[in-house]
């Protein structure tokens, strides 16, 4: 079919002589999308049918050369969306807008250009100090995407992660649990006459509720704790009375470890005052073989014999008899759903940018986007980010007017 327009930010085609004028306008975006060097890192900011709706409204995207094979997509699919291939990080760091999935190393960062606006996951457990002075002195715009808030004031990238990484840690569970990789050689769900699986989830946010919907579809039988009763109010309506809830009662705790055969670890940390984390005495006293999933190892950890690992720290071991899967960013798991995912949300976002004029604009007109901002003109405005490296933050609002 012969399309004689393109999209423009409400999905509706526009005439070229249209998006020939929009080209010429101050609002047109540079966007770049570098490849991740860490070889585990699949994962994608924006596909090739969302850089497509870019480019259709005149904005242009420089992907490096193989970002996307992570996602099962070659180079051919990104320039056919109208993206420009470029063979090294250089290049793409050159743009304005800088896309991608981890938080940038030092020498992504010395590639940058001065005042330069960057999209990233935080994840500070891999956020090089020596990064983050380097972005000060470029004097970098810096947002993380966990920290970006909606209308609502709820988080829709790290909320979309934790759906993701709730849902995929049972499917890594039912895989872990089998002969196949040395677990204990139990079906998921269990059979007539055969006793089901025993689940716990630690956490009852999305992540644990998207868990816990999978494993009990499965047939297992699920115990979700939390401190928040409301949390767990909600985790029962929406799940049913089949499901066990409580708050950290010692003694139920304590029972439910020693029977359980999977241990998800789905505490939310990012921002919260507050930080549970379960004692290896806990840990210790579970079944031989059982296995523990933790989803916020990026966080810090929600067990003790997890807490503080690095990336290079195994990510899989055996402790107590205890088998503890903990690798980073389980939604790499499904990559191409994450980067679909990433994209519903990244795509109105820049064309929101690319209306208002800038990113100063938005962060001003925002207030959830005003968010996600952790670095303002390489200033920490972030009190969760700047108290990792051991410096003051400042509102944002005291850099607006001056800038």
């Amino acid at each position: 079919m012969d399309l004689t327009g393109g999209r423009c930010s409400q999905g509706k085609y526009i005439p070229q002589e249209l998006l020939k004028e929009i080209s010429k306008m101050g609002n047109r975006l540079l966007i770049g999308i570098p490849r991740e060097r860490n070889e585990e890192e699949r994962r994608l900011p924006l596909t090739p049918e969302a850089v497509d709706m870019l480019t259709d409204c005149g904005h242009r995207v420089v992907v490096e050369t193989n970002a996307g094979l992570g996602i099962n997509y070659s180079d051919n699919h990104f320039s056919e969306a109208g993206a420009e291939i470029v063979a090294t990080p250089q290049e793409v760091y050159q743009a304005d807008l800088i896309l991608k999935i981890l938080p940038p190393l030092p020498g992504e960062v010395a590639l940058m250009k001065p005042r330069s606006t960057l999209f990233s996951l935080v994840q500070l457990n891999s956020f090089a100090p020596e990064a983050f002075e380097l972005m000060m002195g470029k004097r970098i715009n810096a947002i993380g995407y966990e920290l970006l808030a909606d209308d609502q004031n709820k988080l829709p990238v790290l909320n979309i992660i934790s759906e993701i990484e709730g849902k995929a840690s049972i499917s890594i569970a039912a895989e872990m649990l089998s002969n196949a990789r040395g677990g204990k050689g139990l079906l998921f769900g269990g059979i007539s006459g055969v006793p089901p699986t025993e689940v716990v989830i630690v956490g009852a946010g999305i992540a644990g509720t998207a868990a816990a919907r999978a494993a009990l579809g499965m047939g297992a039988m699920v115990k979700v704790f939390d401190e928040d009763i409301n949390k767990l109010r909600t985790i029962q309506q929406v799940l049913g009375q089949s499901l066990f809830t409580s708050n950290f009662q010692p003694n139920v705790l304590h029972n439910a470890f020693r029977s359980a055969d999977v241990v998800i670890g789905a505490m939310r940390y990012i921002n919260s005052r507050k930080r549970y984390v379960i004692a290896e005495e806990m840990i210790s006293s579970m079944k031989k073989g059982a296995l523990i999933i933790d989803l916020r190892v990026n966080q810090g950890g929600c067990f003790e014999t997890t807490c503080g690992l690095t990336p290079s720290d195994p990510s899989v071991f055996q402790q107590y008899g205890i088998f503890h899967y903990c690798k980073s960013n389980v939604s790499n798991y499904v990559a191409r759903t994450t980067a679909m995912g990433f994209s519903n949300i990244f795509v109105p976002m820049l064309f929101s940018i690319g209306d208002m004029g800038s990113v100063q604009a938005l962060i001003k007109a925002d207030m959830g986007f005003r968010a996600g901002i952790y670095m303002y003109a390489g200033k920490p405005v972030n009190r969760y980010v700047a108290n990792h490296f051991n410096l003051s933050s400042a509102d944002i609002s005291i850099y607006l007017s001056a800038f």
